[in-house]
């Protein structure tokens, strides 16, 4: 049987998804690329040949899950008159994806420490923020809501207090989850 080769931009894609599983789990600093290769089954100095070095490798991953987020409120939007409910039932969908948002604490959390970082977590926040005020037409106070009870949701999903494989809820979670009949499963 022949092995059929990836393309650079699919053994790309593949690398990114395994760092963002990788830096999901073991954040920026405890995260190596050896790590990110060992998960996508490629050796430690292509990851380096391919993105340079960990920090860049990181940005784009950061970039990525911006982009695959606002993705997916594109696709929940309806071609007209989208409300803020649309793009909440597409949040499900990310959600589902266990390692997709902690990548993004992750993000926030490194950018305290690196200025590049925190540009690329403020401009990719930023997007989403605008994406949902122009699908939308959300005000700002509206949009700031929205993306406040999303912030919640990556949380408790970060936690596996929601979404796939969650712990066992207890008593404050039962709670706080009720507050999100629709977006916890």
């Amino acid at each position: 049987m022949t092995r059929t080769r990836l393309t650079a931009a699919e053994r790309s894609e593949q690398l990114v998804d395994a760092a963002i599983t990788a830096f999901a789990k073991g954040g920026y600093a405890g995260t190596t690329t050896d790590d990110v290769a060992r998960l996508a089954g490629v050796s430690q100095p292509y990851v380096i040949r391919l993105f340079g070095s960990k920090h860049a490798l990181f940005i784009t991953v950061i970039t990525h899950v911006s982009d695959r987020i606002q993705q997916v409120f594109r696709d929940a939007a309806p071609a007209q008159g989208a409300q803020l409910g649309d793009l909440a039932d597409g949040f499900d969908r990310l959600l589902a994806q266990r390692y997709l948002l902690p990548v993004l604490l992750h993000g926030f959390a490194a950018a305290n420490a690196d200025e590049e970082i925190g540009r690329t977590a403020r401009t990719c926040y930023g997007d989403i923020f605008t994406l949902v005020r122009d699908l939308t037409g959300a005000s700002a106070e509206e949009a700031a809501d929205f993306i406040a009870k999303g912030m919640l949701l990556t949380v408790l999903a970060s936690m596996r207090v929601i979404g796939p494989d969650p712990v066992e809820q207890t008593p404050w979670m039962t709670e706080m989850i009720s507050t999100f009949a629709d977006h916890t499963h």
